[in-house]
């Protein structure tokens, strides 16, 4: 009994390390963090921020969004989204274009920056 205890409450905590957040915003589970990406926004836009990778389409990661009680800018569609909150904005896109190369990527981008 008490190891079955000891096994829940590690879950538990485990669970809780693996949920990452932005400036107080979830980051999206799916998605991987790409810190080139994140540098060349903050080099080319002077954005700080954060940028994230998935292979699941838009509207999956913006009902995640949605589910976190952001404000849902208007505009949202099968390519794109954008939700502001805490103090962040969140933009979702795909396709989106590689700023330092140019090549159009179809996987999908989450950017988390502060305001």
């Amino acid at each position: 009994m008490k190891k079955a205890i000891a096994v829940g409450v590690f879950a538990l905590f485990a669970g809780a390390a693996v949920a990452e957040s932005q400036f107080g915003i979830e980051v999206y589970p799916a998605a991987k963090a790409d810190p080139e990406v994140a540098r060349m926004i903050k080099e080319t836009m002077k954005i700080e921020g954060k940028t994230y990778r998935t292979s699941d389409p838009v509207a999956k990661v913006a009902e995640f969004y949605r589910k976190q009680k952001l404000e849902e800018a208007p505009g949202t569609s099968k390519t794109g989204a954008m939700f502001m909150g805490k103090g962040a904005n969140v933009t979702i896109q795909n396709p989106w274009a590689d700023m330092k190369t140019g090549k159009m990527n179809n996987d999908t981008l989450v950017s988390i920056v502060g305001r």
